[in-house]
């Protein structure tokens, strides 16, 4: 998707379908943005896909910037990594229990 124009409603649709709500994703890249929080490996869940076809994220770190395919450097989390932070939460749920 060219990021200098709209999206079409099924190139929307279809970034809806890949990226659902809870979603997870990592930025490869930091933002060319100075006052962006982010940096390479941080990691967000995605909330929704605006009309715009832009990813409105929440961030660990507390941000809610949004992703913009094709202009921004991230991907989703593997299996491996989504079953690696599956099993921190639990281990920390198991720690905060005692």
């Amino acid at each position: 998707m060219d990021s200098m124009r709209i999206p079409t409603h099924e190139e929307v649709e279809r970034l809806r379908e890949r990226y659902p709500k809870g979603t997870r994703v990592v930025l490869n890249t930091p933002f060319d943005d100075p006052y962006a929080k982010q940096t390479t490996g941080d990691r967000a869940t995605v909330e929704l896909v605006d009309d715009l076809g832009q990813l409105v994220c929440r961030w660990d770190c507390g941000s809610s910037l949004s992703l913009i395919p094709g202009e921004d450097d991230f991907r989703k989390l593997t299996e491996e990594e989504l079953k690696e932070e599956q099993n921190e939460q639990t281990q920390d749920d198991m720690n905060l229990s005692m």
